[in-house]
């Protein structure tokens, strides 16, 4: 009687994991997940599977893959003093008013470089409109932010600095702050090859520092240079519906795994509390209405919740809203009105996927195979007195 008992067992159960792997060679279509394997894994990307593409993300396409080494611009070469130096000033909450608040408190690098919140909040607790963006490979973007307001990092570095919802501080306050230290005249001096201390030093380390936040390989780059065997089943079925029928390569695409371009999702909440025009509020140009950056998918399993809002608190979510085709609903009481001529157009890039539930948990699997585990950073000590 046992022995039938574990017969049955065992039965049942290898014709649950045939089932599974008669769905996952269904949902691949004519390739079997055995075939996508071999392709790309093979370690040579003229064997993938065509990318499926939309008009446009035609122009200037690179497909993802193993990420190049980060480079540092000539104006702002690297050395490990520079970098060091931009270490201690990312964790030092004293380039803050209130002597509270650091680069690193929102950018965490135990929370995926990002604060782990709906939307960041800085000085005196008041909340910011956006999620606070990963630090994650920023030394590989062309600009950042969220609305692409900063055209580099050294750039960047000065924002958060001066706005009131974050650090709060002037800009010649901070200046002068880290020059009454007398502990930073000497790293300084080493960093640059020279002595004095000014604002453009100080973003140029930050900078320095910041381009040293780079993803290590992940499972997928193993698996696409030739081990094989690192993914799944799932996860490789998760790859191809990535590059085919989820269209998530129209955006995320290159080894950044971004386009390093602005596409309007449909978030951007037009006639509500929370609206956001994005991109429109730097240029004024109309066309860019409801524009976001799109991020890197490196590391994103660690860097929820997501969306410019961070509205979507599993990655699930974030598939199935694409999967919808992201509706962008709008608030009729604004139709009719001078707003009317802001009312944002949804890229035409992005329709109904029509995935099925497997499609949907395969493409998510794939998202964890480019995600790696947190690694842990050790924040200065001591700041310099």
């Amino acid at each position: 009687m046992l022995f039938r008992r574990t017969f049955l067992i065992a039965a049942t159960l290898l014709l649950v994991i045939a089932a599974c792997s008669f769905t996952l060679e269904r949902q691949a279509g004519s390739a079997s997940v055995k075939k996508l394997r071999k392709r790309y894994s093979s370690g040579d990307y003229t064997k993938w599977p065509a990318p499926v593409l939309q008009e446009g993300a035609k122009a200037g396409f690179r497909d993802i893959g193993v990420l190049d080494p980060v480079v540092h611009p000539a104006h702002n070469p690297y050395n490990d003093a520079k970098r060091d130096l931009g270490k201690t000033l990312f964790f030092d909450p004293r380039l803050s008013v209130s002597g509270q608040i650091a680069c690193a408190s929102c950018h965490d690098p135990q929370l995926g470089w990002g604060d782990g919140k709906r939307v960041a909040f800085g000085h005196d607790r008041k909340l910011g409109a956006r999620n606070a963006m990963t630090l994650f490979n920023v030394g590989y973007y062309d600009k950042l932010f969220w609305d692409g307001r900063a055209a580099s990092l050294e750039d960047q570095a000065r924002f958060p600095i001066q706005d009131h919802l974050e650090m709060n501080e002037s800009l010649d306050a901070m200046e002068k702050g880290v020059q009454q230290f007398s502990g930073y005249k000497p790293l300084f001096k080493k960093a640059f090859g020279e002595e004095g201390i000014d604002r453009e030093k100080i973003f140029k380390a930050i900078a320095c520092f910041e381009r040293t936040i780079v993803s290590p390989p992940s499972r997928f780059d193993a698996f696409v240079k030739g081990k094989a065997d690192v993914l799944t089943d799932e996860e490789v079925l998760g790859l191809h519906l990535f590059r085919t029928r989820a269209g998530c390569i129209n955006c995320h695409n290159t080894p950044l795994f971004s386009d390093n371009r602005f596409h309007n999702d449909g978030q951007t909440l037009w006639g509500s509390q929370n609206e956001d025009l994005g991109l429109y509020n730097v240029t004024r140009n109309k066309e860019d209405v409801g524009k976001f950056k799109t991020p890197s998918l490196r590391e994103v399993a660690n860097t929820g919740p997501w969306f410019h809002h961070g509205n979507f608190p599993t990655l699930r979510d974030v598939v199935l809203f694409y999967n919808l085709g992201n509706p962008a609903p709008i608030q009729k009481k604004y139709l009719g009105t001078p707003r009317d001529s802001l009312l944002p157009v949804t890229s035409p890039m992005l329709r109904k996927l029509n995935l099925t539930d497997t499609e949907v948990n395969s493409v998510v699997a794939f998202m964890q195979a480019i995600t790696t585990t947190p690694r842990r950073l050790n924040p200065p000590v001591d700041f310099p007195k």
